[in-house]
């Protein structure tokens, strides 16, 4: 049985939304996760299929090394916020990071959607399609 991505937490299951998006909120990417699964390492996935150039701004939970470097090998700079236990703090501009709201305001029209707000579908490639279909709706239509 194919994993679905629905995954365990306090406040039941729960299934991840991680989505590349550019600087207009338009989405460029998407990808689902269990609730319970590490963001930095859905996030390897991702940037496979981001565009060569500019700044990636995310938020705190994909601060890590690893991702960070595989960012940089794409001619990309990351501009990511340090983790508070970090030893080494990486540059990080609060003043560009203030552009990040783009990707909260492509989730914020997206959800407006019931069926997205609350994951309606059993299978991860239902509910995929119906995150696609909205969005193509939201922005192409």
């Amino acid at each position: 049985m194919r994993a679905q991505a629905i995954g365990r937490s306090r406040g039941g299951r729960t299934t991840k939304i991680h989505a590349l998006s550019d600087g207009d909120c338009w989405p460029v990417a998407f990808m689902l996760t269990p609730g319970n699964m590490a963001d930095c390492t859905a996030a390897e996935a991702l940037i496979a299929q981001m565009p060569a150039t500019g700044l990636l701004h995310a938020d705190k939970s994909y601060d890590s090394d690893r991702l960070c470097r595989q960012i940089e090998t794409r001619g990309v700079a990351p501009n990511i916020p340090p983790k508070r236990n970090r030893r080494w703090k990486p540059c990080f501009s609060p003043f560009l990071y203030r552009y990040r709201n783009a990707i909260e305001r492509m989730f914020s029209r997206l959800k407006d959607f019931r069926r997205i707000a609350t994951r309606y579908d059993k299978l991860a490639q239902n509910f995929l399609a119906a995150l696609q279909l909205t969005a193509t709706v939201c922005y192409w239509l």
